[in-house]
């Protein structure tokens, strides 16, 4: 088979579509941080709330344009409106919520009951195969595992940036969202895949849901600026001490998952 070099885009009309504004504008950028700022979590939805098939679109059409490695695009987004669906997908993970109580993980999982109530229901999936659009060897060395261990990593990224899009357009629709990630189980792809039709082939990896919030939805606590920041060089005050991460895990994680700034000494 001969090698196929022609672009699969007009270079023109794509280079025409590039519109930024003057380097160092502000106008675009602080519309985006409103939106940023505004993505805020919330667990229980407005489940009276019908999201109409044009906003499906629109947020789909975001997700569309995230990076990706090798321009793969390797993302599916299986949209469920059927509640049934969505009651079942919801009863495995307060089943699983129950399972981690009884095995004492001492983690704070949130009540996965408020996944049914969701308007906005988006599972997200990848083919793994793609890694072998990025740099592997495929001779089972220990070379190759190490290629494709990296080669998991930017696929997973890849999805995750295009999810974030999604997240961003639904913030930029008026929406709350809920990121749902505990889904790396085999009994959670067991639960879903057969329900959505998903081949084996391929992992669901996040649970996207949006709309508006039960309740008053707030702000959650952020690390400051300075505390994520460093210059040339990474800052050795940033860095946790097997001691203090067991600490934060400890006596914060509980606090920061579910309290608001103020909550937060």
């Amino acid at each position: 088979m001969s090698e196929n070099t022609e672009p699969v885009v007009d270079l023109e009309s794509a280079e025409l579509e590039v519109d930024l504004p003057p380097i160092g504008s502000r106008e675009r950028y602080d519309a985006l941080m409103q939106v940023v700022r505004n993505r805020v979590t919330v667990r229980k939805f407005d489940q009276n709330h019908v999201v109409p098939d044009e906003t499906y679109d629109l947020i789909l059409e975001a997700a569309r344009h995230g990076p990706s490695g090798a321009n793969a695009q390797p993302w599916h987004y299986v949209i469920v409106r059927d509640q049934e669906i969505k009651d079942q997908i919801a009863a495995y993970f307060v089943e699983e919520q129950r399972f981690r109580a009884k095995a004492k993980m001492k983690f704070p999982t949130p009540d996965y009951r408020g996944l049914a109530t969701a308007p906005g229901f988006i599972v997200v999936c990848s083919d793994m195969r793609w890694v072998n659009a990025f740099p592997v060897l495929n001779d089972g060395s220990d070379m190759d595992r190490m290629y494709k261990e990296n080669a998991e990593r930017i696929l997973l990224q890849s999805v995750a940036a295009s999810t974030m899009s999604a997240h961003l357009a639904a913030a930029a629709l008026g929406y709350n969202v809920w990121w749902v990630t505990a889904i790396g189980q085999e009994s959670a792809q067991n639960a879903m895949k057969p329900l959505l039709g998903i081949p084996d082939e391929l992992s669901v990896l996040d649970i996207f849901l949006f709309g508006p919030p039960a309740q008053k939805p707030y702000k959650r606590w952020r690390k400051s600026l300075d505390d994520i920041s460093n210059r040339d060089r990474f800052d050795p005050d940033h860095f946790m001490t097997d001691e203090d991460l067991n600490d934060w895990i400890k006596t914060r994680r509980h606090r920061v998952m579910y309290k608001d700034a103020s909550k937060i000494d």
